[in-house]
């Protein structure tokens, strides 16, 4: 039976287009292990909430990912499943988010009695350092950065909005614009009102959180303004830079690919006692 160029053709189309999804596959599988390699190393619960901007296929847009109500939901299911006692680990690469998700997933970990490590390998600004506070200890690359939390309305961030009421006289002000500083007003007291609650929930005195939480949330600094790690101990923020190598492993298996993939990933099985590493046969592959 002869293979003609027609054959031939079909055959590398059948191939391309499988070659991206066993990849893909592939990374995943890879994912795993390095979860579970840190799990079995730390006795935790790892979980990963990483955002990197996607393409989408048609003419390559980019789009940018954020912590959203799908990344709450998928983060409370997986703190469901791990035991009260058990340790977790959340990696975060994140640029913030929706407060309404940030403030859910914030308060389940600060809910735990178990200890919770937040480990940042380059960024985690707004609502991730809102996620940031949550935790027990803060690990920073040296290099690595965390953000102001300011509340951001629409465009505009909240304490700017305000600032423009102090700058005119009410009467030269649009209703819209003084709808807009109302909104601001609430949404700052409720962000320095949450920050205060994490930071004493951890058992941060009351005159340190407030001094955190005005320095965050009161718009002192743009939106964008980076905060590294010598900056958040002057702070009093409780971070170091002891980060496990095998962070940043799993890092490298989050590539900025061209297809859409979940941003949160865990092992979707509750745990009674902390994960083994997987056995190797005499060949060297790894069994299970």
């Amino acid at each position: 039976m002869s293979v003609g160029v027609l054959d031939l053709f079909w055959l590398f189309l059948i191939l391309s287009s499988l070659s991206p999804m066993l990849r893909q596959r592939s990374i995943e599988a890879q994912r795993t292990r390095m979860i579970r390699r840190l799990e079995s190393i730390r006795k935790s619960r790892v979980i990963t909430l990483i955002h990197r901007q996607e393409s989408v296929a048609f003419l390559g847009i980019p789009l940018a990912r954020y912590i959203d109500i799908q990344d709450s939901e998928q983060i409370l299911r997986a703190i469901k499943l791990t035991p009260p006692e058990m340790p977790i680990d959340l990696i975060l690469h994140t640029p913030g988010g929706l407060v309404l998700a940030t403030e859910q997933i914030a308060h389940a970990l600060i809910n735990r009695p178990g200890r919770v490590t937040v480990f940042v390998p380059h960024y985690a600004m707004s609502g991730g350092t809102l996620l940031a506070l949550a935790a027990d200890e803060v690990v920073m690359d040296p290099n690595a950065v965390l953000g102001p939390v300011d509340p951001q309305i629409g465009n505009y961030a909240a304490a700017d909005i305000l600032k423009v009421m102090e700058m005119k006289p009410v009467e030269e002000v649009e209703d819209q614009t003084l709808i807009l500083a109302q909104v601001a007003r609430k949404a700052l007291r409720q962000v320095r009102d949450l920050v205060i609650r994490l930071t004493t929930a951890n058992g941060m005195p009351a005159d340190q959180a407030e001094r955190i939480a005005d320095a965050l949330s009161s718009g002192q600094w743009t939106h964008d303004y980076p905060i590294g790690l010598e900056e958040a101990r002057e702070l009093g923020l409780p971070v170091s830079h002891a980060m496990p190598p095998d962070v940043y492993e799993l890092m490298d298996l989050f590539p900025q690919p061209g297809g859409r993939r979940p941003t949160v990933q865990y092992i979707p099985l509750p745990y009674g006692e902390p994960p083994r590493l997987p056995q190797r046969n005499g060949g060297g592959r790894p069994k299970v």
